[in-house]
């Protein structure tokens, strides 16, 4: 039995949502911030951090921590193909992105103001600003134009970025029309956050 442990708001959670569409699973919706289900997260996972993946039940269960090392195990077990290296660097890039802004996201939410003199938000919007030119880039390529891992992923990115207003996508045009044709997809609006 597979349990997937997040918030219904989180990039990060939600690919793998979107992954396990067709795949029988429970998903277990968690507020994070919220003192109940911190407890319940750190007494399955030090790192309390979400996605976390149980498979099986009681202490027999496998946890599985961390978005992509959850991808790789549900590779292995269902024996579906590897991502190439090209792939792994294109989910890279993704993360580092998604890293960058979940981190200001909190910052901004602890009531820390984005200074932009401060080397912190200034190495931050740089990584966001060059990924994202390179993810655009890649995408004119037609590298994400199959419906596989990076692209859900990368779908959950610029979703994100939309949703919480984090980053302004003004000229990111192969970005913006990637997320349009993406958008209508069953499994992307059975998670979308908004709802």
């Amino acid at each position: 039995m597979l349990t997937l442990y997040g918030s219904t708001t989180s990039p990060y959670v939600r690919r793998l949502r979107i992954w396990l569409a067709n795949t029988e699973h429970t998903f277990v919706n968690l507020q994070i911030f919220e003192e109940q289900d911190r407890l319940a997260l750190a007494a399955k996972n030090p790192t309390m951090k979400i996605p976390m993946l149980e498979d099986g039940v009681d202490e027999k269960a496998e946890v599985i921590f961390d978005s992509r090392v959850i991808y790789r195990y549900l590779t292995a077990k269902f024996a579906d193909p590897n991502l190439t290296w090209e792939q792994e660097n294109q989910l890279t890039l993704i993360d580092s992105a998604n890293d960058s802004l979940v981190q200001m996201f909190i910052l901004s939410n602890s009531d820390v103001k984005a200074d932009e003199d401060k080397l912190f938000f200034k190495l931050q919007k740089e990584r966001v600003n060059a990924v994202l030119l390179q993810l655009n880039d890649l995408v004119g390529d037609k590298q994400f134009s199959s419906w596989h891992y990076p692209s859900v992923c990368l779908y959950c990115l610029i979703d994100w970025i939309e949703f919480r207003q984090l980053h302004n996508m003004q000229g990111l045009n192969h970005l913006l029309t990637f997320h349009d044709e993406n958008a209508e997809r069953i499994e992307v609006t059975a998670t979308d956050p908004r709802k």
